[in-house]
């Protein structure tokens, strides 16, 4: 059930220019799931509507969730200030994730199911917490993130739940060019995908996946985040059983969808 509730900050840090990794102390973290995010409230009483940030990690105590963005915008720049001990107001917990059950059933059932989880920009940060969610439940993970250059945030982390490839625009790093160049390139072969990033690249993917299961999460600027103001449509395959029409609303019907089921 969603609820408005306060956490305390435990930690803040910058890991790259502009990104920053805060983790919080909250009730929430006992049902956050990996593709999942919450709203975080700024403290201007003028903004009403908090910003939505997916999560990165849940710790293994269940207590605290962890949230690392880019500051792109006033409220952003107002958490990238944030201390240890201050409080924080959240909304959460949001959205439905990645089906970890569903992902298993995906292989063959004589060798364990390769789950590619591919990543570009601040589509990162989700992918570590359902790399670790996706070994835990025994599935073979393959994870291809990209970045614009070297900062390579995070990457090391994804080392400890699957073999690990990076792109950069840049050629800095690993594989010149986007995910799938590096896919490509390393020629990995994977029984489905799991995705988060830019609308270009989640269209990019959803071609080259063909006929194998694709699991992408839908990035969009949200407002209410609870479904009411209808500011994140996508357009879906199928008709709504309550609205008859082909819409769903990602902050609550998604953000992650199969791929064959939206049209983007």
């Amino acid at each position: 059930m969603k609820k408005k509730t306060d956490g305390r900050v435990l930690s803040r840090k910058c890991l790259a220019p502009g990104i920053f990794d805060l983790e919080i102390e909250t009730c929430l973290a006992a049902d956050a799931k990996a593709g999942q995010f919450v709203g975080v409230y700024t403290k201007d009483a003028s903004a009403l509507l908090p910003r939505p940030i997916s999560i990165c990690g849940v710790s293994d105590d269940r207590k605290s969730i962890r949230l690392v963005y880019r500051v792109v915008g006033k409220g952003t720049e107002e958490f990238s200030h944030l201390k240890e001990g201050d409080d924080v107001t959240l909304l959460g917990v949001l959205g439905n994730g990645y089906d970890i059950e569903k992902i298993k059933t995906l292989g063959n059932s004589d060798t364990p199911v390769r789950a590619l989880l591919l990543g570009g920009g601040i589509g990162v940060p989700p992918m570590l917490e359902l790399s670790k969610e996706l070994s835990a439940a025994g599935v073979k993970v393959i994870s291809v993130m990209g970045y614009r250059n070297s900062d390579t945030f995070l990457l090391d982390e994804f080392k400890k739940y699957s073999d690990t490839y990076v792109a950069s625009e840049d050629g800095s790093v690993g594989t010149k060019g986007n995910v799938l160049d590096a896919v490509r390139e390393n020629g990995i072969d994977f029984d489905c995908i799991c995705a988060c990033g830019p609308m270009p690249m989640l269209r990019a993917i959803k071609e080259f996946a063909g006929e194998k299961t694709a699991f992408i999460s839908l990035e969009e600027r949200m407002a209410c985040g609870v479904g009411a103001c209808l500011g994140c449509v996508v357009k879906t395959a199928h008709e709504d059983a309550h609205s008859h029409v082909n819409n769903a609303r990602i902050c609550t019907d998604g953000p992650v969808f199969e791929a064959s089921e939206v049209e983007i």
